[in-house]
C-alpha cells in the first residue's frame, strides 16, 4: 500500500503543542454530536458517554500499541437493544457481554485469522441486518420530532406543529451542512444540525435554561458502577438482545479498518492486525459498561477528519480523548446538553437512522450482491421481514429472542445451509 507523501503527521509523530490542541479539538467536534446523541436517545448520561469514549479510545490506543489512529464513540447500532433493556443495570450488563464477545472474537482471530468471520457474516447477511437496525428505530425519530411531550404514554402524546417545524428545520440544517459545506464543516453535520436546531428552539421559546444556571462549572458526571450503583445479574434475555448486534458491528469495525488503511497508506489489517484492533474495541465497550456509558465503536467521522487534515498521529487522537474526558467534568456543559429539546434530536435522528439503513443497502451494492440468485433473495427477504416486522421467539417465560436477534441468527443459518454459496466463502477456512 503506497504511503501518502503529503502527510502532515505520521501515525506515531508527536505534534507541537499549539498544533496538537487545534487538531485534537477538531476530532472532538467531529465525534461530539453523534456521541452525545446515543445516550440522550436511550436515557443514559451524555457526560458519561463522553468520559467512556475518551477512556475507551485511550485504552484502544494502548492495546494497539499506538499503531491505529482511531477514535471510538457511541454506537448507533445498539440504540434499540439499549432502549429495550428496561433498566440501566440490564443495559450495562448487556454492554459488558457485548464487549466480552469482541474480546473472544479477537482471540479467535489471533489464532485463525479473520476470514472465518466474513464467511459467517457475508454482506448478504450483514447488509439487511444493518437495514433492520436503522429502520427498526425509525419510529423513535419521528415521535421525537412530532410530540412536545415525547416519552409519555401513547394516549397522552401531544402533537405539536411547532416541534415538528423545529425538527424539520434541524434536519434541513444537517442536510445542508452535509451536502454544501466544505472541508471540516462537512464532517460535522450532526453537530451543526444540533447547534442550529438549538438556536431555533431558543428563539421559539421552548428551552429552559434553569438547569444550566444552577449547575456548577466542575461536576462529577453521573457515573454508574456495578456492585455500587446496581447489582449485576446475568440474563439470557439481555444476552440475546445485545450479542447478535455486537456480532454484526464487528463487520462494521473491519470495514472501518479497511477504509482507515487506505487513508493513512498503511495496511492496518496486516499490522498491527484485526485481533488487537477488535480487542481494543472490546476493551472500550467493557470500560463503558463499568461506568454507565453506551457501547462504543470506531467512528467514520474521525476517519474523515484524518483524510482532510492528513495528520494521522495517535497523539492527536489521544488528545481528543483527553479533551472528551475533561468536557465530561464540566457541569455547565452537561446541563446545557440536558436542555436540548427532543424535537432537535428527532430532526437529526431522521437523517442518522436513515443513513444507518442506507449504509446496509450500500454494503449490498458495493459488494455486488446478486439478487437474481434465489438464495440471496431469500436470505435478505427473511431478515428484513422478521427484523422490521417485529417477530420474536419466546423460548421460556423470561427469555425471548428479539426481532433483530432472531433476524440475524436466521440470516446466518440460511447463508450457511442454502446451496449456491460463493466458493470464496467456502474456502475461507483453508
Amino acid at each position: 500500500m503506497e504511503k501518502n507523501q503529503d502527510i502532515i503527521l505520521d501515525i506515531q509523530d508527536k505534534p507541537r503543542l499549539p498544533q496538537w490542541f487545534s487538531l485534537s479539538i477538531q476530532h472532538l467536534f467531529a465525534m461530539f454530536g453523534s456521541t452525545i446523541l446515543v445516550p440522550m436517545l436511550v436515557g443514559l448520561s451524555p457526560a458519561v458517554a463522553l468520559a467512556s469514549s475518551g477512556l475507551g479510545t485511550l485504552a484502544y490506543i494502548l492495546i494497539t500499541k499506538g499503531k491505529v489512529p482511531a477514535y471510538l464513540g457511541s454506537s448507533f447500532a445498539f440504540i434499540k437493544p439499549l432502549k429495550t433493556a428496561g433498566s440501566t443495570a440490564a443495559a450495562m450488563m448487556g454492554t459488558f457481554m457485548a464487549g466480552i464477545v469482541y474480546c473472544i472474537v479477537a482471540l479467535v482471530i489471533k489464532k485463525a485469522g479473520y476470514k472465518w468471520l466474513m464467511r459467517v457474516l457475508p454482506p448478504v447477511v450483514v447488509g439487511p441486518v444493518i437495514i433492520v437496525i436503522g429502520l427498526g428505530i425509525a419510529a423513535t425519530a419521528c415521535d421525537m420530532a412530532m410530540y412536545q411531550n415525547y416519552g409519555a404514554s401513547p394516549q397522552e402524546l401531544i402533537y405539536s406543529p411547532k416541534h415538528i417545524g423545529i425538527a424539520l428545520a434541524t434536519l434541513a440544517i444537517t442536510i445542508i451542512s452535509s451536502s454544501f459545506l466544505k472541508g471540516f464543516f462537512r464532517i460535522i453535520p450532526i453537530l451543526m444540525g444540533i447547534v442550529g436546531g438549538y438556536i431555533i428552539s431558543v428563539i421559539a421559546g421552548i428551552v429552559n435554561f434553569d438547569p444550566v444556571i444552577k449547575a456548577h462549572w466542575i461536576e462529577m458526571p453521573d457515573l454508574v458502577f456495578p456492585f455500587i450503583s446496581y447489582k449485576p445479574i446475568f440474563s439470557w434475555s439481555i444476552f440475546f438482545l445485545m450479542v447478535p448486534v455486537a456480532v454484526v458491528t464487528l463487520s462494521e469495525h473491519i470495514g472501518h479498518q479497511l477504509v482507515l488503511s487506505k487513508v493513512v497508506g498503511k495496511d492496518l489489517v496486516a499490522k498491527p492486525g484485526l485481533g488487537p484492533s477488535i480487542l481494543g474495541d472490546g476493551a472500550s465497550i467493557i470500560i463503558a459498561s463499568l461506568i454507565g456509558g453506551p457501547p462504543t465503536t470506531t467512528y467514520g467521522e474521525n476517519i474523515g477528519v484524518l483524510a482532510i487534515t492528513k495528520a494521522y498521529s495517535v497523539f492527536v487522537i489521544g488528545g481528543a480523548a483527553v479533551l472528551a474526558i475533561c468536557f465530561s467534568f464540566i457541569g455547565k456543559i452537561s446541563a446545557l446538553l440536558s436542555t436540548i429539546p427532543t424535537c432537535v434530536m428527532g430532526g437529526v435522528s431522521i437523517l442518522l437512522f436513515g443513513i444507518i439503513a442506507s449504509s446496509g443497502l450500500r454494503m449490498l451494492v458495493d459488494n455486488k450482491v446478486d439478487f437474481s440468485l434465489n438464495r440471496n433473495l431469500i436470505i435478505s427477504s427473511v431478515i428484513l421481514v422478521i427484523g422490521i416486522g417485529g417477530a420474536y421467539l419466546k423460548l421460556t417465560k423470561n427469555l425471548e429472542l428479539s426481532s433483530m436477534a432472531l433476524a440475524a441468527i436466521i440470516g446466518v443459518i440460511l447463508n450457511l445451509v442454502l446451496p449456491g454459496r460463493p466458493k470464496e466463502e467456502i474456502n475461507m477456512f483453508e
